[in-house]
């Protein structure tokens, strides 16, 4: 049964989850090296992974039209918190209610539905898909609030496996050729055989993981939610390799360009940490306006640009750590931003999505959900894909007519 999307038209557990998922939930820092992706490489204009590939820069191949419109919108019980992903025309979304959703980008039709738990029974708990989605080769990757990692077929939605941790998953995939790695609130780090399941190692995390774990060369670096350490892990045994200390606590990931990781901590500052001295090059913040950051950067050559539950995006200088320009909004910035081209993408609480110009950080496009947003924006072929919370979510889907 196809349905039809709506055209055009201006409990503690699931409020964690909106928490958890909006954060972008990883603690984990990638490096690209030659070849370790390349069985899997995505398509150029395409968003396969939480923050669109493995150093979580939170950039689109390619910009945005000029002039964005609502192109149609999808209602989802309980809302949309984690991060879609693009590829092949389609989009696929988790939400809240237990469905993850696979539909088509131009029109918002729904091509397949796959459900948590089947048959769904209004007496018994349905967990919902708070992480991100990933996908690897002809599998789709989603994570849920009961500990199961589901592997559905891209194509036709049906389940090709399933793995079972002890507690909840709120961070998404990621992939090397032959696995997928990923957190659990268990207190794991696990790595499974993308084939079937198989488990090829755990690592014992010693806290919840809330994170997205990101590849650079051998390893894995992963923080848990309770302690401002930083594991790094051979990703071929599962081994520890090293720990690094930081100041502070990390709340969403992190990005990197070359051997630096740039994050926001709980105590509103942005860091940028060499990983391999184990030392930041530069910090930032902003006098008596200090906020929990739960928002993960997007990073080009030039800007580190995050939000802040101090209402504000902030563009800062990447090389000298200087802030460029500030964005304020009504409410506070947990989601991340996402830049295509010459400009930057976000949500707020506000319930408004926005558009402001990477060059001087004014305001090119908004537009009034009528509903928190606290979640990513998925962006590739023209298109932008995000959700909404509460209880009456949406999709929206964002192009050129």
């Amino acid at each position: 049964m196809r349905t039809q999307p709506r055209m055009n038209s201006d409990s503690g557990r699931r409020d964690f989850l909106r928490h958890a998922a909006a954060v972008g939930l990883a603690a984990a820092f990638p490096q690209r090296l030659a070849g370790l992706l390349a069985a899997d490489a995505a398509p150029e204009d395409s968003w396969k992974t939480f923050r669109n590939g493995p150093e979580l820069r939170g950039v689109a191949a390619r910009p945005l039209p000029e002039k964005l419109e609502l192109l149609w919108e999808m209602p989802t019980p309980d809302g949309v918190v984690g991060t879609p992903a693009i590829l092949d025309g389609r989009t696929f979304v988790g939400t809240l209610s237990g469905d993850l959703l696979c539909l088509d980008l131009t029109s918002g039709e729904e091509i397949w539905k796959y459900q948590a738990l089947v048959p769904p029974d209004q007496n018994t708990f349905v967990p919902g898909f708070a992480a991100p989605i990933g996908i690897a080769g002809d599998l789709v990757f989603a994570g849920d609030d009961s500990g199961v990692m589901h592997a559905v077929d891209r194509a036709s939605g049906e389940l090709r496996w399933k793995f079972e941790s002890k507690d909840q998953i709120v961070g998404g995939p990621t992939f090397d050729d032959q696995h997928v790695i990923f957190g659990s609130h268990d207190g794991k780090l696990y790595c499974l055989a993308r084939a079937d399941g198989a488990k090829a190692w755990e690592y014992n995390t010693e806290g919840p993981v809330n994170g997205t774990p990101v590849l650079a060369g051998p390893y894995t670096f992963v923080t848990g939610c309770d302690k401002p350490v930083l594991r790094i892990v051979d990703t071929q045994t599962g081994a520890e390799h090293s720990e690094a200390p930081l100041r502070e606590l990390m709340i969403a990931s992190a990005a990197i360009v070359g051997d630096l990781l740039y994050f926001g901590t709980d105590n509103g500052t942005v860091y940028a940490y060499d990983w391999r001295k184990h030392e930041p090059v530069w910090t930032y913040s902003v006098p008596n306006r200090q906020q929990q950051i739960h928002s993960s950067p997007a990073v080009t050559e030039e800007l580190v640009v995050i939000g802040s539950r101090d209402r504000h995006l902030h563009a800062i200088d990447r090389k000298t750590g200087e802030g460029r320009w500030t964005f304020q909004t009504r409410a506070k910035i947990d989601g991340s931003p996402v830049i295509a081209g010459d400009r930057v993408y976000f949500g707020s609480s506000d319930r408004i999505l926005y558009g402001v110009s990477l060059a001087d950080g004014q305001q090119v496009w908004r537009h009034a959900a009528g509903q928190s947003v606290t979640g990513s924006p998925a962006i590739a072929e023209g298109k932008l894909v995000i959700g909404t919370e509460t209880s009456s979510g949406r999709v929206l889907c964002f192009g050129a007519r």
